[in-house]
Parts: structure tokens; C-alpha cells; sequence
């Protein structure tokens, strides 16, 4: 993996419950889906099902682009991780996956909305290993507080 630009560590920024928004071609043309993600051994791992149509889209075309961003407007804050890669799918891993909802849903199980494992969780049958080629991490934060930015600061994550 490849750094274009690094300002900062992006292990804890990755680790937040953030959103991404991957970026697929279909037919020539760019698509976007957000999703939820988890970083793990180097790797963006993201979970779907064989009906969503990223996965279909990552199927007949692996190269795909994230895009994640930490923002904090009290603060000033803008973090941004950019990865350009390669997506290869695989059979769902169900210790990640509890590693993955843990991250968004929490670690006690016993507070997650059973609607939403029933109905959305359950069906997930698609792992999606993202292999970043190259990545960018960028600190703007500089947009509140000019060109000394809030993480300069010591405001910063």
C-alpha cells in the first residue's frame, strides 16, 4: 500500500463508526453507495448481499475507490482517508461480521435492534476485502481557523 499523502495515522480515524462511500463504474458511468465498513489487517472490509448492486457492479468490475470522512464543525475538524484498490468478494466471515456490527451497533448485542438483524443483517451473504493500492489522508482542517488547522491546534482527534 502506498501513501500519496499521510498528515495523520488513519488506524483511529478508520476504527470510528464512520460512513464510506465507495465508488464503482457500471457501463462506463461512476456510481456511489455508502456504506459501513471495518479496517483490519490493512484491508476495508465491507459486507452486503448478492442482490445489492455494488456487488454486482464489484463483481463484473473490481477497481473501486473510498472515500471516508471525519468531520466536526464546533471543532473545525476535516479528516479525510481516500483509497484506490481493487474489491474481491468472498463468503461471509461471521466473527468479522460481529466485529463489523460491534463497531456500528455496539458490543452488547443484547441493545440491537432485532428488526434491523432480522431484516438487514441476516440476509448479508457477501464479504467484500477492499485491497487499497493507494491511499490519501488529508488533514483541511484548516477551513475554520485558517492555515493553522484545528488538529494543529491540539483540537484535533
Amino acid at each position: 500500500m502506498m501513501f500519496a499523502q499521510k498528515d495523520f495515522e488513519i488506524d483511529p480515524i478508520l476504527a470510528k463508526p464512520l460512513m464510506a462511500h465507495l465508488s464503482t463504474v457500471e457501463k462506463g458511468e461512476p456510481r456511489d453507495s455508502p456504506v459501513w465498513f471495518i479496517w483490519e489487517e490493512t484491508y476495508l472490509w465491507i459486507f452486503g448481499t448478492s442482490a445489492d448492486s455494488f456487488v454486482k457492479r464489484l463483481q463484473h468490475e473490481p477497481r473501486c475507490a473510498i472515500g471516508i470522512v471525519d468531520f466536526d464543525l464546533q471543532q473545525g475538524i476535516l479528516l479525510h482517508v481516500g483509497m484506490r484498490g481493487l474489491a474481491q468478494l468472498f463468503d461471509v466471515d461471521h466473527a468479522r461480521l460481529l466485529r463489523f456490527l460491534s463497531k456500528y451497533l455496539g458490543k452488547d448485542r443484547s441493545t440491537w435492534n432485532q428488526w434491523f438483524i432480522k431484516h438487514i443483517v441476516d440476509p448479508l451473504n457477501v464479504m467484500i476485502k477492499m485491497h487499497p493500492k493507494s491511499i490519501v489522508a488529508k488533514d483541511v482542517s484548516c477551513f475554520k481557523n485558517g492555515p493553522h488547522s484545528a488538529s494543529e491546534n491540539g483540537n484535533g482527534r
